[in-house]
């Protein structure tokens, strides 16, 4: 079998395949210390899952009230020892990351509390649950107030910005993982640990929560082994695996998991109810793929960032720099790049290959966003994809890969999509 044959033939030029495949040669060393953590994270998850003694009683589905969901109890032990926390809500009612923050910040504040985060601005779909871009039943409709200050321009934490905004209002801290679309880097484990103990010298206290999506086994720990009250995210990202359909967590401790659950069912019913509704086995599952997939994932944006760094183009993380979630950003400073990116991507999707994204308005952002997503779950970033809002610096958001190979033939088509387009010509490169 001729694989380079293969690659021409599904549209990827010979001048691409080359170039991919000498970038991909300098990596070996990366990819062997991902596979590492892998393994790691794999053993962690099979062993949570034995000590739980997950059965295939577990895998069965319940409805209606969902009293005695034994798979969706055992599920919620396996999530607790995994991320080593008191206890652990996850549940298909759950439809998004956006939505477990707000059941977790909803649950966890009162009228009159504050929340504060101290690296800057959270995600774009944030800014309407907290009130900072008017929203119906935000937290600010219900006296919950929000203040923030910024990392600095070096990338250090701004500790007598964050000591100021931390006063006797302040409830609870929320610290973003992720960069989401901002150009700050993503938090590693380390800076989480500091920040969370800088936090704990100023006011013991307080609350705090990590929004945890897409940083899930990309390290060998989790921000609640380094003293987050709770970590939250989303099935169809990282933990799922790809496998899981729907669903959400937080994983804290026993106080913050109550608060919240009283926030997605009802007070006094707490985790009682909630059918799982067939969804226990694809959840079980798609947690055990969860270290493979993410893995590979992470693959993929390294090859990414390795490849358009070498084109000239500013990619955060570097190939070689610390990675601490799935996501490789790439600034072009042009937006005709950004939805020529979107589009190649798209091109290598699995499903729905053949629709061509644009720009358009999307609940819960401020900008146009463009999205390339040919997903088995809708919406799942786990998978292949890549999205950006039309906004300076015009950056774009590469995420996702089911496999390594899937994620590789994604850098090529972008790649080749931008040289289809006239925008690139990969002849300067040789």
């Amino acid at each position: 079998m001729d694989l380079k044959s293969t690659y021409l033939a599904m549209g990827i030029s010979p001048e691409v395949y080359d170039y991919c495949l000498e970038k991909e040669k300098l990596l070996s060393g990366r990819f062997s210390e991902i596979d590492r953590i892998f393994e790691f994270n794999q053993l962690k998850v099979l062993k949570a899952m034995q000590d739980c003694k997950v059965s295939e009683a577990c895998l069965v589905e319940t409805t209606g009230y969902g009293y005695n969901d034994i798979g969706r109890d055992r599920l919620e032990e396996v999530y607790a020892r995994i991320f080593r926390t008191e206890d652990a809500l996850v549940r298909s009612q759950i439809v998004c990351g956006t939505h477990a923050l707000t059941v977790a910040l909803f649950g966890n504040t009162r009228p009159g509390d504050e929340i504060f985060s101290p690296v800057g601005l959270p995600y774009d779909t944030l800014l309407e649950v907290l009130g900072v871009n008017e929203a119906q039943g935000s937290l600010k409709e219900y006296g919950v107030s929000f203040a923030y200050c910024d990392i600095k321009e070096d990338g250090s934490f701004d500790w007598e910005a964050i000591r100021k905004g931390i006063n006797e209002r302040t409830a609870l801290v929320t610290i973003q993982r992720s960069r989401g679309y901002s150009q700050r880097h993503t938090l590693s484990i380390g800076e989480i640990k500091e920040l969370i103990a800088f936090i704990r010298s100023v006011k013991p206290e307080i609350t705090i929560m990590v929004d945890n999506c897409y940083g899930e086994f990309i390290e060998d720990m989790e921000p609640s082994e380094v003293g987050a009250d709770m970590v939250v995210g989303s099935l169809i990202k990282n933990p799922g695996g790809g496998i899981a359909p729907v669903g959400g967590y937080v994983a804290g401790t026993s106080r913050c998991v109550k608060n919240a659950a009283a926030r997605l069912t009802a007070p006094g019913l707490y985790k009682e109810l909630g059918p799982s509704l067939g969804n226990n086995r694809l959840l079980y599952q798609g947690l055990f793929m969860a270290p493979s997939v993410a893995a590979s994932a992470e693959k993929g944006a390294i090859l990414l960032s390795a490849v358009y760094e070498g084109a000239g183009f500013s990619c955060t993380p570097g190939p070689f720099d610390q990675r601490d979630d799935i996501i490789e950003a790439v600034t072009f400073h042009d937006p005709k790049y950004v939805i020529s990116f979107c589009r190649g991507v798209q091109r290598a999707a699995s499903v729905d290959s053949f629709i061509r994204p644009e720009p358009t308005p999307t609940p819960g952002y401020e900008h146009d966003i463009i999205m390339a997503a040919g997903c088995f779950i809708s919406g799942s970033s786990i998978e292949l994809s890549a999205d950006g809002p039309l906004r300076e610096p015009y950056t774009v958001y590469f995420q996702g890969g089911l496999t390594y190979f899937h994620s590789k033939f994604g850098v090529m088509m972008s790649l080749q999509q931008l040289i289809d387009d006239g925008l690139f010509d990969i002849r300067k490169l040789s």
